[in-house]
C-alpha cells in the first residue's frame, strides 16, 4: 500500500493542497474544546479519575489527528484519524460497562471482545460505500443506546442517550456529504465534526460525578 497516496473522500476537497478542506479541518477544534472543558471539570471533580483523564487525552488526539487527515489527506494520514477514534470507542465502552452497568472486569472484557467481533463482521458484510462509509459508526451508536438505557445511574444514562441522539444526527450529516455536493459545495462533513465534539463531551461528562464543586475564587474575602 502506498501510504503517501492522496485521498479525496469529502465534498469540500477539490484538490490535494493542504487547505483544500478548511471547514473540515478547522471544525476539529470542537474536539479540543470538548477536551479542555472536560479537563476543567475533571479537575473540579477531584482530578483523580485516571481512566477519564486518559479518555480526555484521546479526545484531544482525535481533534489533532483528524486535522492532520483533513489537511495532509493521504492514506498514511488517515491512521492519525482512525486510530484515536478506535481507542476512544473501545476504551470508553470498557469504562462504561464497568462503571454504568457494574460488570466485573472479566465480563466487561468479554463484552468488549464481542463488540469488536461484531464490528469487524459488520465491516465485512456491509458494502464499504454504504451511508458514505458511516455504517462503521452504527455499532458504537447501538452501544451508546444500550448502555445508556441499562445504566445503573439515571443521570449518566440520560447523558449517554442524549449523546446517542446527537451521534445519530451527526451520522446523517456524514452520510449525505457527497450527495449534497451539487447544491452545497462545502458538503456537510464539518457538521459531523462539530456534533461529535459534543458527543464526546457528553460521554465524558457522563463518566464524572453529577455535582461538581464550584470553581474556587482567588479574590480576597
Amino acid at each position: 500500500m502506498n501510504w503517501s497516496q492522496p485521498v479525496d473522500l469529502y465534498c469540500e476537497r477539490l484538490d490535494p493542497s493542504f487547505w483544500a478542506e478548511p471547514l473540515n479541518a478547522l471544525t476539529n477544534l470542537s474536539f479540543l474544546i470538548a477536551a479542555v472543558v472536560a479537563f476543567i471539570q475533571w479537575r473540579r471533580a477531584g482530578g483523580k479519575d485516571w481512566p477519564v483523564l486518559a479518555l480526555i487525552g484521546v479526545t484531544a488526539a482525535i481533534g489533532i489527528g483528524s486535522f492532520i487527515f483533513h489537511t495532509v489527506a493521504t492514506r498514511g494520514a488517515a491512521l492519525f484519524d482512525t486510530v484515536p477514534i478506535a481507542v476512544f470507542i473501545y476504551g470508553y465502552l470498557l469504562l462504561a460497562l464497568r462503571r454504568f452497568l457494574r460488570l466485573s472486569g472479566l465480563i466487561a472484557a468479554a463484552a468488549l471482545a464481542g463488540f469488536v467481533v461484531l464490528s469487524v463482521l459488520e465491516a465485512r458484510v456491509v458494502p464499504p460505500g454504504t451511508l458514505n462509509g458511516s455504517h462503521a459508526y452504527l455499532p458504537p451508536l447501538a452501544a451508546l443506546v444500550v448502555v445508556g438505557w441499562l445504566s445503573n445511574d439515571r443521570r449518566s444514562g440520560r447523558l449517554l442517550l442524549t449523546a446517542a441522539a446527537v451521534l445519530a444526527l451527526s451520522i446523517v450529516f456524514r452520510s449525505i456529504d457527497q450527495a449534497v455536493c451539487p447544491t452545497l459545495p462545502v458538503g456537510t462533513h464539518f457538521l459531523w465534526h462539530m456534533l461529535n465534539g459534543l458527543v464526546l463531551y457528553l460521554a465524558l461528562r457522563a463518566a464524572m460525578p453529577g455535582e461538581l464543586p464550584a470553581a474556587s475564587s482567588s479574590r480576597p474575602a
